[in-house]
């Protein structure tokens, strides 16, 4: 048996049919090819499955992909825009906010989620919204610096909207 499902995924309309016990991060993978989107502990503890859903940081190895149907959803791949990198992106690679990378679209997508909500975390708010991701490389150091630069970068006027959001205030990054 298989469902169809309808989701917008980084501003396209996309629909398949499924099989209804299917991950939402096996489907971002396996059948979108959205490879960004990584699989790290099969306990959802580790946050590098995050996506945006809906407007909110969401793991994606906690949902059923008929679980999201007719939602929207940014995956890492989505954030760039015309080429660009996304404010936060650009900072991660600027404030070595990244080593082996694995956790680097998780960590992005969960910062993204608290700029919408506070766009001028302290330190503490930083390392408290990252606190369901892991990073086994960096020491959280250069991430929490990072966040704060992607904040900066975004307060001076360069916000990115995200893909399929236009419209919708709150997306709005």
């Amino acid at each position: 048996m298989s469902m169809n499902i309808s989701l917008t995924v980084n501003g396209v309309v996309r629909s398949h049919n499924v099989e209804p016990r299917l991950l939402l991060v096996h489907y971002l993978r396996d059948i979108l090819r959205l490879t960004g989107t990584h699989v790290g502990c099969d306990t959802s503890s580790c946050g590098a499955c995050n996506i945006i859903l809906n407007g909110k940081a969401t793991k994606s190895c906690t949902l059923l992909a008929v679980q999201a149907d007719n939602g929207e959803i940014t995956t890492i791949e989505g954030l760039a825009k015309d080429g660009e990198l996304h404010p936060l992106q650009e900072a991660f690679k600027e404030c070595h906010g990244l080593q082996c990378g694995f956790c680097t679209p998780g960590m992005i997508l969960t910062s993204v989620d608290l700029l919408q909500k506070n766009p001028n975390p302290s330190e503490m708010e930083i390392r408290e919204a990252l606190e369901g991701n892991f990073c086994r490389c960096t020491g959280y150091h250069n991430i929490v610096k990072a966040v704060q630069y992607g904040a900066a970068k975004m307060s001076a006027g360069n916000e990115i909207k995200l893909p399929g959001s236009e419209n919708k205030k709150e997306a709005v990054v």
